[in-house]
């Protein structure tokens, strides 16, 4: 199996990055990619004639919080990307400027009168701050302050808009913590939601808030040398035993976007059976991975040497994505957060 990050390569035209969602937003292009045979061009409103009676749809429902701060520490301005909360309280964040940084300082960020205490300062970045406002106070702090961290390849020179703190956002979110939109999720609309519940198609969440390494690019040639940020997920006892049943009756796990799929796959043990999770995770899944709760995956199309380029790799196989991204390219399908969606059936082949 490759250890290679460029074996995961390829040329992706600027042109085909959306900097705007599809509307409405289940009219979004759809490529359906079996284990063999063609291709399937399709729409995400096309989503419940490929699935079945019995199958269980299993979303993501965090809700992105406006992670992106700006502090000063003394005269010296510091960018802070929030990326999750920790058990005791504190967050751990991505500091730009960092190494002005020292345990012990105080951060301010106007126009508030919020503080951070500088806890841990780490080698790459990493920063653990205490504020000093907390539950609703430190949400309202948030919500005058910050800043959605939108990814980068979106084009915002003056900053993301009103507009975009609605689309980046999904049908799903309910409780708050991410500070990337789990994207599969954008495509759902309460039409295609009535749709598949017409279809017999089942429907669970969990949660698991993304965090700011997912805007990291890989900085190892070496795939093995890579190291996963963690992520705090949920599955609580009752969406394990809905999942667990609904495979028992044969239905097939279908898992909206990769956020899903990582902590299902983190919750399940070797004979399929997925237990409750609470806690972090840190599942780096690349071809070689045996899957254990996954059926089918809907997810957009992610970049080139990225981790979730390696994951589809794995879940769909290798030859078969790079086809299938060439497929994608040539017909025009739009790229990334803000763009259109793949539905994969699993290939256990592996590379094929």
């Amino acid at each position: 199996m490759t250890d290679l990050v460029s074996d995961f390569d390829f040329d992706l035209p600027a042109t085909l990055i959306a900097d705007h969602p599809a509307r409405p937003r289940d009219s979004a292009r759809m490529l359906e990619v079996p284990v063999d045979g063609p291709f399937l061009d399709r729409h995400v409103r096309d989503l419940p004639g490929c699935l079945r009676a019995g199958d269980i749809l299993v979303a993501n429902d965090t809700a992105v919080i406006p992670a992106q701060l700006s502090a000063m520490r003394g005269a010296a301005r510091i960018g802070i990307t929030l990326d999750r909360i920790l058990p005791d309280g504190t967050w751990h964040a991505l500091a730009r400027n960092s190494r002005r940084l020292k345990v012990g300082d105080t951060l301010t960020f106007a126009p508030s009168h919020v503080t951070a205490e500088v806890m841990v300062c780490e080698d790459a970045g990493g920063v653990v701050l205490r504020f000093d406002a907390q539950g609703e106070a430190f949400d309202q702090f948030l919500h005058d302050t910050g800043h959605l961290a939108l990814p980068p390849y979106i084009a915002r020179p003056d900053g993301p808009t009103e507009q975009d703190r609605k689309d980046y956002s999904t049908i799903f979110a309910q409780h708050r913590g991410a500070v990337a939109a789990p994207t599969a999720g954008l495509h759902f609309t309460p039409a295609l939601l009535s749709a598949l519940e017409a279809a017999g198609v089942l429907r669970q969440t969990l949660t698991l808030h993304v965090g700011a390494g997912t805007f990291l690019p890989m900085r190892s040639e070496q795939i093995s040398e890579h190291r996963m940020h963690a992520e705090r997920g949920t599955i609580t006892p009752h969406a394990a035993q809905r999942i667990n049943a609904a495979r028992a009756a044969g239905g097939r796990v279908v898992a909206v976007g990769t956020t899903s799929l990582r902590l299902l796959e983190s919750a399940t043990d070797p004979d399929g059976v997925v237990h409750p999770f609470h806690g972090e995770t840190s599942i780096f899944i690349r071809p070689g991975y045996r899957f254990r709760a996954v059926d089918m995956l809907l997810t957009n199309f992610h970049l080139p040497r990225s981790t979730l380029f390696m994951l589809v790799s794995a879940f769909a196989g290798q030859a078969r994505m790079r086809a299938a991204y060439g497929h994608a390219m040539a017909a025009g399908y739009r790229f990334y957060s803000y763009g259109d969606a793949c539905l994969l059936h699993r290939n256990d082949g592996g590379a094929a």
